[in-house]
């Protein structure tokens, strides 16, 4: 009998994880195995605003309180779309985890704590001046976690995405 896993994928906003998620359910997650998948959508931290931006304006609370309701709601929206791709599985439970901060350390930290037999990542395939700059989320996991990663890598033609 085959060993029941726990398998985080990371998803957000981008085409990347979502081909990773799907990737993963065509070869990685076996029906009827009672694997256990677990989506983590990771919100970047809170902005610590000052009294005055740029500008000189002062910051109001409504206006706060709606950058947080909009994280709030593309949190949602991902999570959602997240689960709707995984709603055919049999005998595979899905959990769903919003956390707050930089992906980077927030997925290390979530695999380790749930203790997570695999992480599965998409890759935004930047190059190699933006990964310096932006720093690459896949290969900080890779490097950081304890466990497996597993990098999925999106196909550059679209024709090969739809018919994978």
């Amino acid at each position: 009998m085959a060993k029941e896993r726990k398998i985080l994928v990371a998803v957000d906003e981008g085409e990347e994880s979502t081909y990773a998620l799907s990737w993963c359910l065509k070869n990685v997650v076996t029906e009827n195995s009672k694997d256990t998948l677990l989506l983590l959508y990771v919100k970047p931290p809170h902005v610590v605003y000052t009294a005055l931006d740029g500008t000189g304006y002062l910051f109001s609370q409504d206006i706060i309180a709606t950058m947080d309701k909009y994280r709030n709601e593309v949190a949602e929206t991902v999570i959602e779309k997240a689960e709707k791709l995984c709603k055919d599985l049999q005998d595979v439970k899905v959990e769903t985890r919003v956390e707050i901060g930089d992906p980077r350390d927030v997925i290390c930290e979530v695999a380790e704590k749930m203790g997570v037999d695999m992480v599965v990542l998409g890759s935004h395939g930047y190059g190699l001046i933006k990964r310096a700059f932006l720093g690459s989320v896949s290969n900080h996991c890779a490097q950081n976690s304890k466990c497996p990663v597993l990098i999925v890598k999106r196909p550059k033609n679209s024709a090969a995405t739809s018919t994978s």
